[in-house]
């Protein structure tokens, strides 16, 4: 699939903020393994050309009888599961979002149907799948609008929506780069294992 139709998709609208006209982000490297968990000072969030959307203000975001739904594929591996509950917490507490929860697309549960069901009993009358994936494929085409579409069908008068997955974004450049950063200190013995190795001896060089 192509970028251009990507954004094209009937399934979604990619809502793009102007670029900040006060110059260049000041912040061009975040380091995401000293960031501090905590309630955000805004409630709504959106995508900026110049500084991936954090701090602006979308009069169409997330309200408060909207509930979110982090989905990503589940796994056998426990841990892995878990790892997705941590990640929503830290979510919910950065935007101050006051329905949100996690669910597996297979193999592991709270399915999406479980979260859809949740999400209803909390007083959502909208809800918003976020897939917790990095690229357009099968699952986010056909997989997760099909189960969302079964789990909203118990639920009339609820309406719903799939977003896009996390694509080509500008702050995932940051993540990415302090993922490497990160554990080539570890290797150097400068730094821990990160929370996403640790107790694995993965990170190493071979």
């Amino acid at each position: 699939m192509s970028i251009g139709s990507l954004f094209s998709s009937p399934q979604f609208t990619v809502r793009i903020s102007p670029a900040s006209e006060s110059g260049p982000n000041p912040n061009p490297s975040l380091n995401f393994s000293n960031l501090q968990r905590g309630p955000s000072r805004t409630r709504n969030l959106s995508i900026g050309t110049g500084n991936g959307g954090l701090g602006q203000t979308n009069p169409h975001g997330v309200g408060d009888r909207d509930g979110v739904i982090i989905v990503d594929h589940g796994s056998r591996r426990k841990e892995s599961n878990l790892m997705l509950n941590e990640f929503v917490d830290m979510f919910r507490e950065r935007t101050g979002y006051a329905i949100v929860e996690p669910a597996h697309m297979e193999l592991a549960e709270p399915s999406i149907q479980d979260a859809f069901n949740s999400c209803v009993e909390q007083g959502a009358n909208r809800v918003i799948v976020s897939p917790f994936f990095l690229l357009p494929g099968r699952h986010w085409n056909k997989d997760i609008p099909s189960l969302t579409a079964e789990a909203a069908k118990e639920h009339p008068g609820v309406s719903y929506m799939v977003t896009a997955p996390l694509g080509l974004h500008p702050l995932l450049v940051d993540v990415m780069n302090d993922r490497i950063n990160h554990c080539l200190s570890h290797v150097a013995g400068d730094a821990a294992e990160c929370a996403v190795c640790v107790g694995t001896g993965k990170c190493q060089l071979h």
